[in-house]
């Protein structure tokens, strides 16, 4: 895969990343839920 290719795909991710953030109701996030989003953080940091 190209750099260009892979930066494109972070910034996907990221994006996701950023829109599930967004959509978080405080009041109705559970532990799952932050979990999943440290997952979504670990594995873009692996891909860099």
């Amino acid at each position: 895969m190209s750099n260009e290719a892979r930066i494109d795909e972070l910034k996907l991710r990221l994006n996701t990343f950023m829109t599930k953030i967004d959509e978080l109701d405080p009041e109705h996030t559970s532990v799952e839920d932050v979990d999943r989003l440290i997952k979504m953080l670990e594995e873009l940091e692996d891909r860099m």
